[in-house]
């Protein structure tokens, strides 16, 4: 889900928390949640998303943080919201690091450039960045959060986009990281899990040709 968008009607009043009956793990299967693009600016309908979430029996989600959108720290900017994630974190919600900015720092090739439709393209922040540009930006949003006290455990780069540079680097810091189809483990590098687990991302927010084809109806 994707902060960003415009919620659902329903997820945007405050209701009485209402449990469905929990089924066993085998009988419901298994889907992760993750809500994107987490930011003071979006802050608000997040909370409201989660609280939506919680109603319908969803009680694990990833919040997937936008350190420092057009370069303000969020636990300066908005400390409320610093205080929100890490009570989220506390009721067993999972950190994930969104980039650094969110924003394209670099233009990509043209050919990277035709994959992504215009928005994603806007998005791709690590899409044209060298290995030391690419390292600065990864390690200056995991300081971020880390001086928020929001340490995150795992990361997803904006709009999906990753470069060789970015995969070599995301070990270091996270013990997880996810693309559009596979979710990696820091494992892998040794030989625990060669591909991965396969888990496509499915978004509800429909715009793009892509997106439209993989959002449920």
């Amino acid at each position: 889900m994707d902060a960003s968008t415009q919620a659902p009607a329903g997820m945007l009043r405050r209701r009485p928390r209402v449990r469905p009956a929990r089924r066993t793990a085998a009988a419901r299967g298994r889907v992760a949640v993750a809500i994107h693009d987490i930011e003071p600016a979006t802050f608000e309908r997040s909370a409201l998303i989660r609280d939506w979430l919680d109603d319908h029996g969803v009680d694990r989600v990833t919040l997937l943080v936008i350190p420092a959108r057009d370069l303000h720290p969020l636990g300066m900017r908005c400390p409320q919201m610093a205080s929100w994630l890490a009570e989220r974190r506390l009721a067993g919600d999972s950190i994930a690091q969104h980039g650094f900015q969110h924003e394209q720092l670099r233009r990509a090739g043209r050919a990277r450039g035709l994959l992504l439709r215009s928005s994603e393209r806007h998005a791709a922040e690590f899409v044209g960045l060298n290995a030391q540009e690419t390292r600065r930006a990864l390690d200056a949003g995991w300081r971020v959060l880390k001086l928020a006290g929001l340490e995150p455990d795992g990361f997803i780069a904006p709009a999906y986009a990753y470069t060789q540079a970015l995969r070599r680097l995301l070990p270091r810091r996270f013990r997880w990281w996810a693309g559009l189809w596979w979710l990696h483990s820091r494992a892998e590098r040794w030989g625990a899990q060669p591909r991965g687990v396969l888990a496509p991302a499915v978004g509800m927010a429909g715009d793009g040709l892509l997106r439209r084809a993989l959002a449920p109806l």
